[in-house]
């Protein structure tokens, strides 16, 4: 996977859209709220779910997912890319959120400032 100078982004198939600069590909959340016997209810379509959120890792479009704890009332998922196309066709295809799971989703763009994976590498001090 290259940049748009020809540098490997470990998370992205795509090339940056702006030339002019090299950065890392954009953070964004996309976040599930489930419907109240979501645990329950999952366990008929959770390996459907599971092979899709796999294959979404293997594009190199997802990062991190999982269910949010104590309690189970939604799920937060980490895509990377250009824009928050794969993670909006995800969740559309998504069998959690076909078969009624998911009472609402959305996705937002995350600038993230700490780690060895931030979109935005603060100087130290700041």
């Amino acid at each position: 996977m290259l940049s748009s100078r020809g540098q490997a982004y470990p998370h992205t198939g795509r090339r940056r859209q702006h030339p002019w600069y090299d950065a890392p590909p954009l953070h964004y959340l996309l976040i599930y709220d489930v419907v109240p016997d979501y645990v329950q209810r999952r366990v008929p379509v959770r390996a459907a779910h599971l092979a899709h959120a796999r294959r979404a890792v293997d594009r190199g479009e997802l990062v991190l997912g999982g269910a949010l704890a104590n309690p189970a009332d939604g799920a937060v998922l980490l895509f990377v890319g250009d824009s928050p196309g794969a993670a909006e066709t995800f969740a559309e295809a998504d069998p959690y959120v076909r078969n009624g799971l998911v009472s609402r989703w959305r996705v937002r763009e995350w600038t993230t400032v700490v780690g060895r994976d931030a979109q935005v590498s603060l100087p130290p001090g700041v």
